[in-house]
């Protein structure tokens, strides 16, 4: 290798040495610059912030809007809800006392009847032979007892003139009475007979309404048939048997010692259609101990036929009346640690926190047994960001609301719930 060469080799490996200086000074700047807008950016977003603080500042200090309403003095129904099943007063299964062949059926299925209303016949011919055979018989057994006793006259005479024997005479009076006991029988036999005849005409026991007919005609029917020929249900009057919690078993047995008549409504299963209106009629001797309620049972006329056997119904019992107190919508009543409370609105448009004692409530109205006073204003609306001594501004008057009344017909907990989903859907 001559020294030209070897010179070659030297400088080859320059310009690759001076590329790569240039890559890691671009590699730099490119950091620097993406380092410098971070920074900037960031300066940027905490200037936005300095500058939205004082903007909620000013929005703290204003008022809250709030809709409230007044505190009402009313009287107030106190009503014991109940789940009950409409129960016929009677139902009676309708079978045959003798056996025979059914001749015709007398009702019409669903019909109203009466007691003592023909329901169908049994062929009666073979209890009017029964009936002829009797009386044959009695007659000549009567006729054997009216010549036995004339023989015993006849033979008292000859005795007292000591013509016959003594043991004849007291043989004939035997025989005399034994002929009265045919006679007995025999007057038994036909009043069985006669029975038999009567039952051969089947009639209502009680007023009701028949069912759907079990026997056709011309089945031959017996009197220890299980199924019977038809049901019937009392349904004038109709009763109503309900049960309740074990807690109003106190409140309930001091209204009935009391000797009032207790009203009792009855509703259909969606609790808004008022079926019938009632008294209570009984209450249990003991309380179910697997579910923890008392049985009472209720009676309506029914005069209109609206409560039906096994039918379903919700119950509204009427036990009180609370004279003069105060009334208050649901909505405004608030649930914390310091249990049931209001927000009263103040003179100077400040709230506070009041506790009160709850009464009973019916449909959207509640009884405030202490704690708040008639006309005192309440927030119903609004009251997620309230605190004692917390600023509100009225936003609709109370005049512009609905006025809290004393419920005049018990609201059904399907009222209840929608009156909760219109509050939330608010």
């Amino acid at each position: 290798m001559n020294q030209h060469e070897h010179d070659d080799m030297d400088i080859r490996p320059a310009p690759k040495r001076h590329g790569l200086r240039w890559l890691i000074w671009l590699i730099v700047i490119l950091a620097l610059a993406s380092a410098a807008y971070f920074i900037r950016q960031r300066g940027n977003h905490q200037e936005a912030g300095s500058v939205q603080k004082p903007k909620f500042g000013k929005m703290a200090d204003l008022p809250i809007p709030v809709a409230i309403t007044k505190a009402t003095l009313g009287d107030f129904p106190v009503y014991l809800n109940g789940l009950g099943s409409v129960t016929a007063l009677r139902t009676v299964t309708v079978r045959t006392r003798v056996d025979g062949q059914l001749m015709r059926v007398a009702f019409t299925e669903g019909q109203m009847v009466r007691e003592g209303d023909l329901l169908a016949e049994i062929d009666p011919r073979p209890f009017l032979v029964q009936l002829h055979q009797a009386e044959g018989q009695l007659l000549r057994d009567e006729a054997l007892l009216k010549n036995a006793e004339i023989d015993l006259v006849r033979y008292k005479t000859l005795l007292a003139q000591d013509s016959i024997a003594a043991q004849q005479t007291v043989t004939q009076e035997y025989l005399v009475q034994q002929y009265r006991g045919n006679v007995e029988m025999d007057r038994a036999l036909v009043d069985t007979a006669k029975l038999q005849l009567i039952y051969a005409h089947v009639a209502s026991p009680i007023s009701g309404r028949v069912g759907i007919r079990l026997v056709d005609q011309g089945n031959i029917v017996h009197a220890a048939d299980a199924n019977g020929l038809v049901v019937i249900t009392q349904i004038q009057p109709i009763a109503v048997v309900f049960t309740l919690p074990e807690d109003q078993v106190p409140a309930v047995m001091k209204r009935w010692r009391s000797g009032q008549e207790i009203s009792v409504d009855a509703y259909d299963r969606a609790g808004k259609n008022k079926l019938a209106t009632g008294h209570l009629l009984a209450v249990d001797n003991q309380i179910d101990a697997t579910t923890g309620t008392v049985k009472l049972k209720a009676q309506f006329a029914n005069e209109d036929n609206r409560l039906f056997s096994n039918q379903f119904v919700n119950i509204k019992m009427k036990l009180d009346t609370l004279l003069a107190t105060t009334l208050l919508p649901v909505s405004a009543i608030q649930h914390g640690s310091i249990g049931s409370f209001v927000y009263v609105v103040k003179d100077d448009n400040t709230v506070t926190v009041r506790p009160l004692k709850q009464g009973p409530v019916e449909g959207d109205t509640t009884a405030i047994l202490s704690g708040l006073a008639p006309n005192e204003a309440v927030v119903v609306d609004g009251v997620d960001k309230l605190r004692e001594g917390t600023k509100v501004e009225v936003i609709q008057p109370d005049s512009a609301r609905p006025q809290n009344k004393a419920p005049e017909a018990p609201a059904s907990g399907s009222d209840k719930r929608q009156h909760g989903r219109r509050s939330a859907s608010s």
